[in-house]
């Protein structure tokens, strides 16, 4: 595996506060278990909310996790003042995701100006083993990034204690 040079020296603090601000990320209970330049582990415990019908981890739990270490790895080479984006991704699900908890691995293949490209491995942990249940290969996209929409971003957390019902505690009876 080629070792990256990050283009930001304060890669860490700005990676660790984008992910940070990611409120799907807190809502799964996924945090970052380690970081490097171009290389991300995420970690999530299991929790019987996130799963489907058969007891197993729901899929899309499984490609949240992924997609967001890929972002993460690929995040930690871009330019100070970039944002990122996915534009693609592709998930084989290889096994049920059943386990006590759960590491999302991101990893950059390529990394460029604008696109950078990688893989992500999904593994389920139980009694000290690992059993790989999902890869990714992604695309991200650099931003310049904007302050507002930062902005923006911080000011979504307010809707954090509205009810999950879908009705705004703001509405209107009609």
């Amino acid at each position: 595996m080629p070792r990256f040079e990050p283009k930001n020296p304060d890669y860490r603090a700005v990676a660790t506060d984008t992910f940070a601000r990611q409120r799907a990320m807190q809502t799964l209970g996924i945090s970052i278990a380690r970081m490097e330049p171009g290389e991300v582990d995420l970690a999530m415990p299991y929790a019987p909310e996130f799963c489907q019908q058969n007891g197993f981890v729901h899929a899309g739990i499984i490609t949240a996790g992924l997609d967001n270490a890929c972002g993460i790895a690929a995040f930690t080479l871009m330019p100070e003042g970039s944002d990122i984006l996915t534009v693609e991704f592709k998930t084989n699900l290889l096994a049920p995701a059943r386990g006590e908890r759960f590491v999302f691995r991101g990893v950059v293949v390529k990394p460029g100006r604008t696109l950078t490209v990688c893989d992500g491995r999904a593994y389920a942990i139980q009694d000290g083993v690992e059993t790989l249940v999902a890869t990714m290969s992604g695309t991200l996209m650099a931003l310049a990034r904007r302050e507002s929409r930062v902005v923006a971003a911080q000011g979504q957390s307010r809707h954090a204690e509205e009810p999950r019902s879908g009705v705004s505690k703001h509405a209107r009876p009609g």
